[in-house]
């Protein structure tokens, strides 16, 4: 199974998940984020700009939006999600042998060598095993 086709069918599974998912409908979200905003959420669009890429979208679903990427830096994949609940439902499936950039509401999937070089102008944090945590150190 090629890697384009497991995002995919991440992709897919997390907007069921969010789909299916409760709400409460107390709003209380709403006084938190107030007291903690947080930084606003870019679109694929938008993250591309930042590294010269024009995104060619795999995915546009309500809850997710993925572009495939081809610069000078390499070849990766974007990824926005409208809620944290839905990244980290892709985060929880994502292939654990590629390592992602990780932002606010963003992924980035790529080896480590573009990563490297797109993190300079995208920012996030280098997952490289567990895509849920930070990972402490470079893996060999």
């Amino acid at each position: 199974m090629t890697t384009f086709t497991r995002l995919t069918i991440c992709g897919i599974a997390v907007a069921l998940a969010a789909a299916c998912s409760p709400g409460d409908g107390s709003g209380g979200g709403y006084v938190a984020a107030a007291k903690n905003p947080l930084p606003v959420a870019l679109t694929v669009e938008e993250l591309a700009a930042k590294v010269d890429c024009r995104p060619k979208i795999q995915i546009d679903a309500t809850e997710l939006r993925q572009g495939h990427c081809k610069t000078g830096d390499g070849e990766f994949f974007l990824t926005t999600f409208t809620t944290q609940e839905g990244k980290d439902a892709w985060m929880d499936t994502a292939p654990e042998y590629n390592p992602h950039l990780v932002g606010h509401l963003w992924t980035a999937l790529s080896t480590r060598k573009v990563l490297d070089r797109i993190r300079k102008r995208l920012g996030g944090d280098l997952h490289l095993k567990d895509h849920r945590t930070q990972t402490p150190t470079p893996s060999p």
